[in-house]
């Protein structure tokens, strides 16, 4: 991590302002696999807070496995705070997984450009959503992911950049640890709101 950090504050003096005031950035770890996935779809547009406790509602009343949440009626993710949409999009999840359309295991083992062409597939699974994924459970240490509110408003407030193409331009220069850039972008919006997030 330390030379990620000395890179980034090398290139732009808005990291070692963000260090200074706030101190280092939690770097996210999730295990691999299809809970996390799980997790993933449904903090999609919705505050990570809401979308766990969501997540922790489907655990307590069922197995979250592929097989079961395969079968479960949509009347029960209903009634467990899941969107129809987000249901039809663990559904699609599951059934890849079990009809062997996708081998979530051997994500590990390719290339982040692999697990995107693998995964961009499944209807509910965008680029968002396997940024996250390639960063946290695979620790993926060159992405940013610009579809990101909090990423986007922060490099906005911080670098005074609001065309999403001169992010695209200016945030390859922090290759390659955008991620690292990222963990820091984060953590100063969090911080500047007195929040914490627990991944």
């Amino acid at each position: 991590m330390q030379e990620a950090i000395d890179y980034l504050t090398s290139k732009n003096s808005i990291f070692l302002e963000i260090i200074k005031k706030y101190g280092l950035p939690q770097i996210p770890k999730r295990p691999q696999g299809f809970e996390t996935l799980v997790l993933l779809i449904l903090e999609q547009q919705v505050s990570v807070d809401s979308a766990k406790a969501t997540f922790l509602k489907i655990k307590s009343h069922t197995v979250c496995n592929p097989e079961t949440l395969s079968i479960l009626p949509d009347e029960e993710f209903r009634i467990l705070g899941v969107s129809r949409q987000k249901t039809q999009y663990i559904k699609i999840l599951a059934e890849a997984i079990l009809s062997k359309e996708l081998d979530i295991e051997s994500l590990a083992v390719k290339s982040a450009e692999e697990v995107r062409k693998e995964l961009i597939q499944l209807k509910g699974i965008g680029n968002w959503t396997i940024d996250i994924y390639l960063m946290f459970c695979l620790q993926e240490p060159d992405l940013i992911p610009l579809g990101d509110i909090a990423v986007v408003n922060t490099i906005k407030e911080l670098l005074d950049i609001h065309d999403k193409k001169e992010m695209q331009i200016h945030v390859q220069q922090w290759s390659p640890y955008r991620s690292y850039a990222t963990y820091l972008l984060w953590h100063y919006y969090l911080s500047k709101r007195n929040r914490k997030i627990t991944y």
